[in-house]
C-alpha cells in the first residue's frame, strides 16, 4: 500500500502519519492493496473541482476520484485514484456536527476511499450498507490511531 499525500493548506490539524495508518488499515479491511493519494485542500479549490467535476458551484467535505473512473484503457490495477478533502470544509462540518475535528475528517478519509473502492449511497439499500462500514472502520481507527 503506498499513500501519497498532498497539502495545499499551511495545517491539516492531523499527522499525516495518523492518515497513513488510517488508509492502511481501511485498504487492509476491504482486501485492496494499491496506490492512493489525499490531497489536502481548502474552500477555493474544492469549489472548483466540484464546479468542475459536478457542477455544482460551491465547495464540498471530500471528492472521490477512481483510477479506473472513466478510462478507456485499463489503468495499473494498483491505482486506486485520488481523494480531496476541503479542511476548512470539515472544520466547519464538525463544528455543526458537535463532533471533534479529528473525528470528522477520518469520517471524511474514510467516506472518500469507500466510494473510491465502489460503494455509494444514491439509494437507500446503498447508503445503508455504506454508511455502516464507515462508522465501524471509524470506530476502530479512532480508538487506535
Amino acid at each position: 500500500m503506498e499513500c501519497n499525500i498532498y497539502q495545499s493548506v499551511k495545517e491539516i490539524g492531523v499527522s499525516k502519519i495518523f492518515v497513513k495508518k488510517t488508509i492502511a488499515y481501511l485498504l487492509k479491511g476491504l482486501r485492496k492493496d494499491g496506490e492512493l493519494s489525499v490531497h489536502f485542500i481548502g474552500d477555493r479549490k474544492m469549489r472548483n473541482l466540484n464546479a468542475e467535476h459536478r457542477g455544482i458551484h460551491r465547495s464540498t467535505d471530500v471528492l472521490s476520484f477512481s483510477a479506473q473512473e472513466g478510462s478507456a484503457v485499463p489503468l495499473k490495477h494498483s491505482d486506486l485514484g485520488d481523494i480531496f478533502i476541503s479542511v476548512p470544509y470539515i472544520r466547519r462540518q464538525a463544528a455543526c456536527w458537535s463532533v471533534p475535528y479529528k473525528e470528522e475528517l477520518t469520517r471524511m478519509l474514510i467516506h472518500g476511499v469507500l466510494h473510491n473502492m465502489g460503494y455509494d449511497h444514491k439509494e437507500e439499500w446503498q447508503a445503508k450498507k455504506m454508511f455502516e462500514l464507515q462508522e465501524r472502520f471509524l470506530r476502530k481507527a479512532v480508538e487506535h490511531f
